[in-house]
């Protein structure tokens, strides 16, 4: 099938995922809003990608107002965004490297983690929402959620993995009210990925050692989490919506 072109504004597009998501997206002939709290970083991934009609928009998820300016920034030089994938996130761990255990996360920490993670994918969805014609339309939307979400984690700590979670049955909540406007909504659950949040906690000497749990043996690139956010917006994942697609090597296998 011939990929139509689309707008497509990935929150995240300057992280190591969100990147091989946008590159994904401008390959595939979309024009991308590369959104990301480091504007330079943005802009960068934007002059990179292949193709024309990219453009890079400072964003903060978790503020509404930042929201909102953002998709009238987004829409008015590049019209209305029919896609959305929504890469932005934060991990945060103690300065040695390790989790923190429940019993030593600050309630700050905890609300920082939910401020960006859950109420950033709520208001960056709600907006994308608000903005769709009353009318059925095409219409994609890509949640991040994490294996650390499906499991319970190993490195993860529990605010991040409680936010994550929360992300699924979000996903499944908008997912069940876009579908009569023929909108699409999706998560994707990557496991662990040689990106720099998993750095944060896993040096590379280590990578042998925690590829010998997957399956497939080896860590997750990021292009092959943009590769299935690639699928969940193309016209072929058309009667696909409200699923949480795993990619994560057979780590996950039950």
């Amino acid at each position: 099938m011939i990929q139509t072109s689309r707008i497509a504004l990935v929150t995240g597009g300057a992280g190591g995922i969100g990147v091989a998501i946008c590159r994904h997206l401008a390959a595939a002939g979309h024009r991308v809003a590369v959104t990301d709290l480091n504007l330079a970083a943005a802009l960068d991934v934007a002059a990179s990608l292949p193709g024309n009609g990219h453009a890079a928009f400072a964003l903060d998820v978790a503020s509404e107002d930042a929201v909102v300016a953002t998709f009238d920034a987004v829409t008015q030089q590049l019209g209305r965004p029919e896609i959305l994938v929504h890469s932005a996130g934060i991990l945060h761990f103690k300065s040695d490297g390790d989790r923190p255990l429940v019993v030593e996360t600050s309630l700050a920490d905890w609300r920082r983690n939910v401020d960006i993670n859950q109420t950033g994918c709520f208001l960056v969805c709600r907006e994308y929402a608000r903005r769709l014609p009353s009318t059925p339309t095409f219409g994609r939307v890509v949640t991040l959620s994490s294996v650390a979400a499906q499991l319970g984690g190993y490195r993860s700590n529990a605010a991040y993995i409680a936010t994550k979670a929360a992300i699924l049955g979000f996903t499944k909540a908008l997912a069940r009210e876009l579908a009569p406007l023929g909108v699409t909504v999706n998560a994707v659950a990557p496991g662990l990925i040689d990106a720099p949040m998993l750095r944060l906690s896993l040096p590379p000497e280590r990578d042998a050692q925690a590829a010998a749990a997957i399956p497939l043996n080896r860590l997750g690139l990021p292009n092959d989490v943009a590769a299935a956010v690639a699928h969940l917006v193309s016209p072929e994942a058309g009667y696909q919506t409200g699923t949480t697609v795993d990619v994560n090597g057979g780590y996950r296998m039950q």
